[in-house]
């Protein structure tokens, strides 16, 4: 399979790079693939770089054999755009769809539904309607969407959580099949000795940490973004969330393998479950922050930590500076720091008024601890630990040294759960703020040296523009969020350039345009500017070659092709 691959690579390489003097001679229709019927046998070939060369050959041969020829056929190789079928090529997938799955439950045209999986209410980048939703309930059952995806060159979009902020499952404007993995929700297999569990890709984390819980499990999954979020989502846009200082994100080791549909139809797994493997290439890797423009999860093993004793504690600021300086202090102690968020003077009005806890705190910026550490036997609860009580100690005497006040440890379990119940509901508690408004979230993230920089200059712009905005930020990784409210359009246009100007400081600040929220439509056209042209380059050409249809959830993650005096970058 492997020598299949890389002889058919080599001579799509070969083909688009021809040893003749002209590079634009044509060849006879008998050298093309006959996999797929081709419209124009002898097409003006395109001149790939070595560069592209290489990564022709090697991403095909670790593949597999069907990517390589699924590749020989493919307009979008040989054009910078992709060529999606017609109207009625879509109306034929969608006869397919139905007489393969059935007219019942799993193929969806009801305009509700439709307008359901094309538009989102928790963010404001355009909606578009896909043409069709289909819900698979195995690997199987997509390997036949996506043939039919293929066969008529339809655009085909993954949808899971919803939970997504940057457009990333928007339909395309030529309509297309919207792949729902809701059906695909099942843990398959839980190894409680290794420390891992696989599980299909419609699964939420926090019904996997419920369902360890109840079966006196002592271990959980600790990547932890919005509640509803699904594992094949959190894998697709690089997720992180609170956890993130102490675990890192979706990004480091916690996702072992994954089961993928490639776009030729092939299902590839990519690596065994042992804990670490240093067997060639980290194919996983390509699909963590794909957002679903490579492939299809269906499976995937995940890691699993164990379950230790925690509590939260609060302390308040004169200003971002102190707040984070302590931070960086604390996290050079060494000492026991599960979750670190500092919360401006906007969000702590905001929990004021519309908190959990009820609890009144001073209007100031302030930081949210949560200690973790070994359990004391006999302790009577968490916040008894001798190391939760050491680890309170010292970090309450650095916040103190940088200005800290009113430093607050929880009682118990009880009180912890409440005071961490107001930092999670950042979200509804802003949006209460201005009566009837919408928000407006978005990331960025920097090195934490410069997080207070980019907090003040942020807070001046958003007052500068006459608006109201939550700031909370992930400080031990220097990543933060905004909500900017806005009731009327004209607001709305304001809060959409304020985000602008957010990524344009973040990126000069040696940051980026999205910590853990993904790229999708929103945050595309910042790449460039923060990544470069190169790399920027080598993502589309490893999308080109293991996606040459370029039919898997156009529009997103890659920047549109543009001439320099129009592409926004950080030098703007």
């Amino acid at each position: 399979m492997l020598a299949r691959g890389l002889r058919s690579s080599l001579y799509l390489s070969m083909k688009h790079y021809p040893p003749h003097r002209s590079l634009n001679a044509t060849r006879p229709a008998k050298y093309f693939s006959s996999v797929h019927t081709i419209s124009n046998p002898t097409p003006r070939f395109h001149r790939f770089s070595g560069l592209q060369v290489a990564l022709s050959v090697l991403i095909s041969a670790s593949l597999g054999f069907g990517t390589a020829v699924y590749l020989t056929d493919s307009p979008y190789l040989k054009s910078e755009t992709p060529q999606f079928g017609s109207s009625d090529d879509i109306q034929n997938a969608i006869s397919d769809l139905k007489k393969i799955f059935g007219a019942g439950s799993k193929v969806s045209t009801d305009p509700d539904d439709l307008h359901d999986h094309g538009f989102s209410a928790n963010d404001h980048h355009p909606g578009m309607r896909h043409s069709v939703v289909v819900y698979p309930e195995s690997t199987e059952d997509v390997v036949k969407i996506v043939n039919i995806a293929t066969k008529y060159r339809v655009p085909i979009t993954a949808y899971s959580g919803a939970t997504s902020l940057e457009g990333h499952y928007r339909g395309h404007s030529t309509g297309g099949i919207c792949v729902d993995m809701g059906n695909m929700d099942h843990i398959i297999e839980i190894n409680e000795k290794d420390g891992d569990l696989v599980c299909q890709p419609g699964v939420r984390w926090m019904d996997i940490n419920e369902t360890l819980r109840e079966k006196g499990i002592p271990l959980f999954f600790p990547i932890d973004p919005a509640p509803g979020a699904t594992i094949g989502g959190m894998l697709s846009t690089g997720c992180s969330g609170t956890n993130a200082v102490r675990y890192g994100t979706a990004k480091g080791e916690w996702f072992l393998n994954v089961t993928v549909v490639l776009p030729s139809g092939e299902v590839i797994k990519t690596r065994q479950r042992s804990r670490k493997s240093s067997a060639g290439f980290d194919t996983t890797k390509l699909f963590i922050g794909a957002e679903g423009t490579l492939g299809i999860i269906t499976e995937v093993t995940i890691r699993l930590a164990p379950v230790l004793p925690t509590t939260v504690a609060v302390v308040h600021f004169p200003n971002v500076q102190k707040a984070t300086e302590a931070v960086m202090d604390v996290m050079q102690a060494g000492v026991g720091i599960q979750c670190v968020e500092l919360v401006d003077d906007v969000f702590m009005s905001a929990i004021n008024k519309f908190g959990m806890s009820k609890k009144v705190y001073p209007e100031k910026d302030s930081l949210f601890f949560k200690f973790q550490g070994p359990a004391t036997i006999g302790s009577a609860s968490p916040s008894a630990s001798a190391s939760l009580r050491e680890t309170a100690e010292i970090v309450k005497k650095i916040t103190e040294k940088h200005g800290g006040t009113g430093f607050r440890l929880a009682r118990d379990a009880n009180e912890a759960d409440e005071l961490w119940a107001d930092r999670k509901n950042a979200h509804y508690a802003g949006l209460a703020l201005v009566d009837g408004s919408k928000g407006w979230p978005t990331d960025v993230c920097v090195p934490v040296s410069k997080l207070p920089q980019l907090v003040y200059e942020t807070k001046q712009d958003i007052k500068n523009a006459g608006l109201v905005s939550t700031i909370v930020g992930h400080v031990g990784d220097g990543n933060f969020h905004a909500l900017i409210l806005f009731k009327t359009d004209e607001e709305m246009e304001r809060a959409k350039e304020l985000v602008h100007r957010m990524v344009k400081r973040a990126i000069a600040l040696d940051g980026t345009c999205t910590g853990e929220h993904g790229v999708g439509i929103g945050k595309k056209e910042y790449l460039i500017g923060e990544l470069g042209e190169g790399t920027v380059q080598l993502m589309k050409t490893i999308k080109k070659t293991i996606d040459p249809l370029g039919i898997f959830n156009p529009g997103k993650l890659y920047p549109d092709d543009v001439t320099s005096s129009t592409q926004k970058t950080s030098k703007e």
